[in-house]
């Protein structure tokens, strides 16, 4: 039966806390996870649980950590993550990108020394509730995306989001990653017995592959595309752009050194950006939120193809979602029940 999302975020706040993780870090971190399962975002929720667990365990993401301010300027900063999990770090560097923007207009905040942050949109978000235009990306840990016309993994999953306030309180949230799908749907066909549609996955030669379990197999994820025929370059180029300014600007890792072994280190050392613009030094008060709703409105009077399937823009859809797991609860599989059981009670 699916928890109440009160129940789904303190069992969240109870295992990290259970880790030794300070009251603070931890209700910062358990509301970052909780409302990505309560927006549909399950591959960024509660299900990270277990590989938090195993980062714990061993030693690459310390549960104590506390972001600090290593150097700034009136309209940017660079954030030390600790060596802790992103979602502290990603929550403080938004938060600081954000009253830099309010005092000045327009702030960039980076991160290092940081781990997986979760969804992406959480953050951007942070920025669209106060009026703000919010960007965030992050490089990634997995390395598992072939450069186009490439046969070995040199990129990650790469996201960045984007939201913009508008006049009727709804924001345009857009979070995505940079390759063709996100590989929790791939574990989707896996555990269904269903093939790969074309374009989502390529063998260990770069050839395209219907095998959903070819990650097992030296296999990759393709970038947003699927193919070079349809524009694979695009994805690439997006995901060489979110390590660029994640880990470039910042002074991160690069996952390219990860993945050749040429600096290594007992934390992950993820990059993170932030920009945020108050829209405020370009247009009067409630000029930019009115267009965006205007805007946002014509796409969603578009005819649609299938009157049952009427045109969303992004966001729409974890808004309706979470609406409906609110009035009913966040489901958790049975398999990923039996795990956070066993973490519980270790």
């Amino acid at each position: 039966m699916p928890a109440s999302y009160a129940n789904h975020r303190a069992q969240l706040k109870a295992i990290l806390l259970g880790w030794g993780m300070p009251e603070e870090n931890a209700e910062i971190t358990s509301d970052v996870l909780s409302w990505s399962d309560l927006h549909g975002v399950d591959s960024h929720g509660i299900s990270m649980i277990p590989g938090y667990d195993r980062l714990r365990r061993e030693g690459r993401a310390r549960m104590d950590a506390r972001p600090s301010i290593a150097t700034e300027t009136p309209v940017s900063a660079v954030v030390d993550g600790g060596g802790g999990l992103g979602h502290v770090p990603g929550h403080f560097a938004m938060s600081v990108a954000i009253e830099k923007a309010k005092a000045i207009g327009m702030a960039t905040v980076v991160v290092r020394n940081s781990a997986h942050f979760g969804a992406t949109g959480y953050y951007t978000l942070m920025a669209a509730k106060q009026g703000l235009i919010g960007m965030a990306c992050t490089a990634a840990a997995g390395i598992q995306v072939a450069p186009t016309f490439g046969k070995q993994a040199r990129l990650g999953t790469d996201p960045w989001s984007f939201a913009a306030p508008t006049a009727d309180g709804v924001p345009f949230l857009l979070d995505m990653a940079t390759t063709t799908v996100a590989a929790g749907r791939i574990r989707n066909k896996a555990n269904e017995g269903l093939p790969a549609p074309d374009g989502w996955v390529l063998d260990a030669e770069g050839n395209s592959s219907d095998d959903p379990e070819i990650m097992k197999k030296g296999g990759f994820l393709t970038s947003l595309g699927g193919s070079p025929e349809n524009s694979s370059y695009k994805g690439y180029g997006l995901a060489t752009m979110v390590n660029i300014l994640g880990s470039c600007l910042s002074g991160a890792t690069l996952i390219t050194e990860r993945e050749n072994g040429t600096r290594t280190g007992t934390s992950n050392d993820i990059g993170h950006f932030f920009l945020v613009i108050d829209p405020a030094i370009f247009r009067g008060p409630g000029e930019f939120e009115a267009d965006v709703s205007m805007f946002l409105g014509h796409l969603r009077e578009t005819p649609p193809v299938d009157p049952a399937k009427p045109v969303m823009v992004a966001g729409d859809p974890q808004w309706k979602l979470a609406e409906e797991r609110m009035r009913d609860g966040i489901p958790v599989g049975a398999g990923l029940m039996a795990q956070l059981r066993q973490i519980a009670q270790a």
